[in-house]
């Protein structure tokens, strides 16, 4: 199997945009939770290939995107400190915060860090023993693991010097706040791809029977995502809601339980504050209290006042499903991936950086 090609066969391709056109025949708003669907669905044209009842509504799918800008701020606060090397993944260092950018402050010359991936810390924290080392760990449940082998691997070689702040969220807890929102209307839902290698397609399976909305767990390729539209056009049709496992080629029902217990050894779940949908209970990660000596959070000042969004960009309206990067009035204009003002424009996986990069701008 050539796992790039024979999932672009446009013939295959072709087919079953036949057949979604021909069984669609109503409006049907699919909302992808995985910033990597939405760049494949307007790289590859998707919306043009499945019909005018098919409409994709973008969600919270960017670890990125949905880190809220009081906890930029205590990222800047703590990068700002004497002493310091602050360590996180490159697009974090242009999102905006209150007052100024991770990006700026290292021009200024705070030692502040990309990461190619988190274990570089290590390193990083060996070769400044007279520094604090702080990684800020953002992702959903794909990345957490990594961050908890770093986790052990600093507690196992007894350093002292680097300290955590944790960042990470969960698919599941705002799938249902969305939900629970009365002025969204979701019918279906894409299945992130990574992040269910992890947790496995069963999680899903309280969602879709507590509201009755079908899943399908896909792959990046375009011929993942149109299998899967067809597959949530039957469940329409039939009124049925399932979880179908389109990925089952690197997805299995329990996930990789190896990860899911290191991840259970070193965190536990908490409240997390989300850009756009507010404080979602059970949606975080957070450090076990047994390890608050190498919990930034716990070990320096982090508080900053509450930090209010821009008026001009709509990056919570977008990853509530409310709204799309073109409803903005600064999309492509003054914020452009040069000049981001909102996470969703800053980000690899951000809705508005690939409206940005693949859609016709007018």
């Amino acid at each position: 199997m050539d796992l790039i090609n024979d999932f672009r066969d446009k013939d295959k391709i072709l087919a079953i945009s036949k057949l979604i056109k021909k069984e669609s025949n109503k409006p049907l708003n699919i909302m992808e939770i995985c910033g990597g669907h939405t760049h494949s669905i307007m790289k590859f044209g998707i919306p043009g290939l499945v019909g005018e009842h098919i409409n994709f509504v973008h969600g919270p799918g960017c670890p990125v995107c949905v880190m809220p800008k009081t906890r930029i701020d205590e990222a800047i606060k703590l990068a700002s400190m004497d002493g310091v090397i602050f360590c996180t993944l490159a697009d974090m260092l242009r999102v905006p915060g209150s007052h100024t950018s991770l990006m700026k402050l290292r021009g200024e010359g705070h030692d502040i860090r990309a990461l190619y991936t988190p274990l570089d810390a290590l390193k990083i924290a060996q070769d400044n023993p007279d520094k604090k080392v702080i990684f800020f760990a953002i992702g959903f449940e794909t990345t957490t693991p990594m961050s908890a082998v770093l986790v052990e691997k600093t507690l196992n070689l007894g350093l002292k010097n680097l300290f955590f702040h944790i960042n990470h969220v969960t698919v599941p807890a705002p799938v249902r706040a969305i939900m629970n929102d009365e002025n969204v209307k979701i019918d279906a839902f894409l299945g992130p791809s990574h992040v269910s290698v992890i947790t496995g397609s069963n999680v899903y399976k309280s969602i879709a029977d507590d509201y009755k909305t079908p899943i399908a767990v896909s792959g990046f390729e375009p011929l993942d995502i149109m299998d899967s539209v067809l597959n949530l056009v039957r469940q329409q049709n039939a009124n049925t809601h399932e979880v179908y496992n389109e990925y089952a080629r690197v997805v299995n029902e329990n996930g990789n339980l190896r990860a899911k217990e290191l991840i259970d050894k070193y965190f536990e779940i908490c409240d997390f504050p989300w850009r756009g949908l507010g404080v979602i209970p059970n949606s975080g990660m957070k450090l076990k209290d047994e390890f608050a000596s190498i919990d930034a959070r716990v070990c320096f000042d982090c508080s900053v006042q509450s930090a209010k969004e821009s008026k001009a960009c709509i990056c919570g309206e977008i990853l509530r499903g409310r709204a799309k990067p073109y409803d903005c009035k600064v999309f492509g204009k003054v914020c452009n991936p040069q000049n981001p003002i909102g996470s969703c424009m800053v980000s690899g996986e951000g809705a508005c950086a690939a409206y940005y990069k693949y859609a016709k701008r007018g």
